[in-house]
């Protein structure tokens, strides 16, 4: 079901959902699924840090995430998955890639793999063809994923010129709160990004690239 179209006043403010960290109140997520439903933007809480998310489908939501990032279609979007099924649908994955995913997942990885027809346009790597997949190890934002039943595109909370990400929900809330649609708080999240690993070359026959190293460890990946 193609999402809703929300236009949001400037002087609108995003609602603060503070869930717990562990065991995430039902109703608060579905008061998110709700609003991501409508074309919002939302910063959630992950597993490496805070991230934008927002609807897979909705193209004016995508165009609002990016501005409020500062990037351009070249950089690369993440989908937030709930489960290997989920990311076997947008990507292309062969057995090789599959058992490392598996060893790995859930966790603090992002793996770039050739996106399949599933992923729109705008959303993949224009000259590439791939996409970032995550599937994240931290329980409020599984709840949220579980409740809206499809993956989430995402982009690391990172404020335009700057090199780190936000980690303060409340801070989040002041800078964004007239942009965002809400602000999900479980606390304070790791500030070390995931590890990053390109798993395409093992389309050919290669090993796995590793991009940048983060919290994920490298002996899960055999790295």
């Amino acid at each position: 079901v193609a999402p809703a179209h929300t236009t949001f006043s400037p002087n609108a403010m995003a609602q603060f959902l503070q869930v717990h960290p562990q065991n995430p109140q039902a109703r608060l997520i579905q008061i998110a699924v709700k609003l991501l439903a409508a074309g919002g933007v939302m910063a959630v809480p992950t597993d490496s840090s805070y991230a934008l998310v927002c609807h897979l489908d909705d193209k004016t939501a995508v165009d609002h995430m990016r501005r409020i990032r500062g990037v351009d279609e070249r950089h690369h979007l993440t989908l937030l998955c709930r489960d290997l099924s989920d990311l076997s649908s947008y990507a292309k994955v062969d057995n090789r890639q599959f058992r490392l995913l598996k060893a790995a997942t859930p966790g603090a990885y992002t793996f770039i793999l050739e996106a399949t027809k599933e992923v729109p346009r705008r959303v993949a790597h224009p000259q590439r063809k791939t996409i970032g997949l995550r599937l994240p190890d931290h329980p409020s934002l599984q709840a949220l994923l579980q409740a809206h039943g499809q993956p989430l595109l995402a982009t690391t909370l990172i404020p335009p010129g700057q090199t780190e990400a936000l980690n303060d929900a409340e801070e989040i809330r002041e800078k964004y709160e007239k942009v965002l649609s809400a602000v999900m708080d479980a606390g304070a999240c790791s500030l070390e990004p995931t590890t990053v690993v390109d798993l395409t070359p093992m389309d050919l026959g290669g090993e796995p690239l590793l991009v940048r190293k983060g919290r994920g460890e490298l002996h899960l990946l055999n790295l």
